[in-house]
């Protein structure tokens, strides 16, 4: 399952070689919410791996971007205790316009227009 959050990216941070075959790249989000009159800001950390590091790479701190990622979580045991990890991976990043909304507007997707029908017909209008 998939998720998105939309926010101004307000650290990237090096990419970092885990092992010989795996490397990680984390960036952070800044939103923002208006709960009955009163703003609140949670700061999201995500990460990128392989070969998704470059993701933050065309985006500039103080962008405003859309994040579209997958939770995933670990389970390890150390010393007999049982411990839990939840990572957000991100998978792509979109610029999102000043102001706007991030998913398009519908004239982007009904741009044609209606043709008049003839009463009783089953034509499309194209």
């Amino acid at each position: 399952m998939s998720y998105e959050l939309i926010g101004k990216l307000i650290a990237k941070y090096d990419t970092v070689q885990r092992k010989e075959t795996f490397k990680t790249r984390e960036f952070v989000i800044e939103k923002s919410d208006d709960i009955n009159g009163k703003t609140i800001t949670n700061y999201v950390k995500f990460q990128c791996v392989q070969d998704r590091t470059s993701l933050p790479d065309r985006f500039n701190l103080g962008d405003t971007v859309k994040v579209l990622f997958n939770i995933k979580g670990s389970k390890w045991n150390k010393d007999g205790k049982d411990n839990y990890i939840t990572n957000l991976d991100a998978w792509r990043m979109e610029a999102v316009a000043l102001g706007g909304n991030a998913a398009p507007s519908e004239s982007s997707y009904f741009d044609m227009p209606a043709g008049e029908m003839n009463e009783g017909s089953d034509d499309l209008p194209f």
